[in-house]
């Protein structure tokens, strides 16, 4: 690939970082950017967002503009972003018009930034907000910020410099954002401890500008799959009125967990595993566990009663056992884990015979649960108010000391626990139990 690393010669903070790219350079360290791609300095004299239709005079595949950042309320900031207008163009470029975007390039730098930034440097993306628009040739833009002491800071050129150096980017989920700051800080995040790669991002005091044809071009821009709403930072109508445009438009749109746990699966294999959960129960939730790459997803039935018996007992420690597992569990409403799980084909037997024996594990762990052949029996005690009754225990605070174990005396009888109880059992039957334990 060639790429095209564009400064302005007015600006510091570009002037910066071409200063520290050509050092590390020249240095003689191996960087994975000058490994892999052809690379290509280039200085102009105007202003890097008024710099519409530049990939025509320069041949390349990715433009990486390195550049300042301005802000009405200074700090130090390393930031990432592409470029475009929802509005005006009072800052380059074209009124409503939006750039091509390179997101896996964008996250692997920013993380890249993260690891390397200065102390009391923030790093983030910035939402999309000047020009250049007139591009065909992907690109975003890199800077230093905010004012004249961060964009000489040779620190913040090194580290910025570094980072672009070290970029080698990996499959991500290409997504569209919308809602929070001028800071994109869930976005940031998001991108931080995830594969989702945000491009063209619509801040919250913009949401109100777009319309159908805005997302699809903010689709189109970004090569994205899907969509991710800061929610928290909307009205609750402006939340609902971007929804619907999504679904209009049929985008993807995934929440900050759903993001999360595609974890490290193909993205195809990820929409396949969700169209399987909507078969399996219309509506349900999923929650990926250790799955990743690509594979042909099926469902993986469990003994209903055995998992309904466990969440009962000792949720927290099955969902802790399955995530170490190579599967997804499903919830839908009020019940927290169904009984069919998702895996790969491949690996159907070994899942369903590892939850079976964590499920029978954790319920042996009880001291009322005990094995018959191939039977689990698990032995209920409860409090039966009406033995209590019998033995002269009025209905009141008494009833509670019982239940909660404690002895008590009427009328110089002392009354235990063990006298006001019953028993009941429940068998459940699992063929070949023995392998289980």
């Amino acid at each position: 690939m060639r790429i095209a690393l564009i400064h302005s010669k007015q600006d510091v903070a570009g002037v910066n970082i071409r200063h520290h790219l050509e050092s590390l350079l020249a240095a003689g360290e191996r960087w994975p950017l000058a490994e892999n791609h052809t690379l290509a300095f280039h200085e102009v004299d105007g202003r890097l967002i008024y710099q519409d239709r530049i990939d025509e005079e320069i041949d390349s595949d990715l433009i990486i503009f390195i550049s300042r950042h301005s802000s009405a309320q200074p700090m130090p900031a390393l930031t990432v972003h592409v470029t475009g207008n929802y509005d005006t163009a009072d800052l380059g470029g074209e009124p409503g018009a939006l750039a091509p975007a390179a997101p896996a390039w964008m996250h692997t730098i920013l993380r890249n930034l993260a690891s390397r930034a200065p102390e009391g440097y923030r790093v983030s993306y910035e939402v999309t907000h000047h020009g250049p628009t007139a591009l065909s040739t992907p690109s975003l833009f890199v800077e230093i910020g905010s004012t004249a002491a961060e964009w000489g800071d040779p620190a913040a050129g090194r580290a910025v410099a570094a980072s672009i150096l070290s970029a080698a980017p990996e499959e991500t989920i290409n997504l569209i954002g919308f809602g929070g700051t001028h800071y994109a800080v869930r976005q940031t995040e998001i991108a931080l401890s995830s594969r989702g790669a945000f491009s063209h991002i619509a801040p919250a005091r913009q949401v109100r500008l777009l319309d159908p044809d805005l997302i699809r071009r903010m689709q189109e821009a970004s090569c994205a799959v899907a969509a991710y709403i800061d929610r928290k930072s909307l009205p609750a109508e402006e939340f609902e009125r971007i929804e619907r445009m999504l679904n209009d438009a049929g985008i993807l749109l995934l929440s900050e967990s759903e993001i999360l746990e595609a974890g490290n699966l193909e993205w195809t294999t990820y929409l396949r595993i969700r169209d399987l959960a909507e078969e399996i129960a219309p509506g349900s939730r999923i929650h990926i566990h250790n799955l990743s790459g690509s594979g042909t997803p099926v469902p993986v039935q469990l003994n209903q009663e055995l998992v309904e018996e466990v969440i009962k007992i000792n949720k927290d420690g099955f969902i802790d056992g399955i995530r170490e597992l190579p599967v997804a569990h499903l919830s839908k409403g009020s019940i927290e884990v169904l009984p069919v799980f998702i895996g790969f084909e491949n690996e159907t037997s070994r899942l369903a015979n590892d939850i079976t024996t964590l499920c029978v594990k954790l319920l042996l762990i009880c001291e009322n649960t005990v094995i018959v052949g191939d039977h689990l029996v698990l032995q209920k005690v409860r409090f039966d108010p009406a033995k209590a009754r019998r033995h002269g225990v009025p209905k009141g605070p008494l009833f509670g000391m019982l239940a909660g174990g404690r002895a008590i005396e009427i009328n110089g009888r002392r009354i235990t626990p063990d006298m006001v109880q019953t028993t009941s059992a429940k068998r459940i039957h699992i063929p070949g139990l023995e392998r289980y334990t």
